[in-house]
């Protein structure tokens, strides 16, 4: 009898919980307000704004850029620059949206024709899948910078 009646609440709570999350996905998604950049949805546009805030914070976006860790680390001595891997820096849940979202992109790179998706074929093509995917992050977040620091919306190239 009591083992019922708290599966019963615990089922209650669940379904109230559940409902809670699929109207504020639905807010999400139907507001529209998110830089609609190549790759760029509404869980990372969200998830980027609560993380950053304010984006007056960042002189400009590669400062942004590096604050989410989409650079290369950088060990430099005596005048010889070598560059590793990404610093990993800031959020890890922003960055790996960035970059999933920028790895789809680089997937169906080479069927596009404009200039990003040329470029994109021929750095996948001369660096390798990971590092595309990565590039074009670091090169989104640069764009939801501008964005969000001058209050534009995006527009495609032309």
């Amino acid at each position: 009898m009591c083992a019922r009646r708290l599966l019963t609440d615990l089922d209650s709570r669940i379904e109230r919980v559940t409902h809670g999350w699929s109207a504020c996905t639905g807010r999400i998604q139907s507001a529209g307000n998110w830089p609609r950049c190549r790759g760029i949805g509404p869980l990372t546009a969200t998830a980027l704004l609560a993380t950053v805030g304010r984006p007056q914070a960042f002189h400009n976006g590669r400062h942004l850029a590096a604050w989410l860790g989409l650079v290369p680390r950088q060990y430099s001595s005596g005048g010889k620059e070598l560059l590793g891997g990404i610093s990993k820096r800031g959020s890890r849940y922003v960055r790996t949206l960035l970059i999933h979202g920028a790895r789809a992109v680089v997937q169906r790179a080479e069927r596009r024709t404009d200039t990003q998706g040329r470029w994109l074929c021929t750095l996948k093509h001369r660096k390798g899948t990971n590092v595309a995917a990565v590039a074009l992050a670091n090169k989104n977040a640069r764009v939801i910078w501008a964005l969000l620091a001058h209050d534009e919306v995006y527009r495609p190239p032309a």
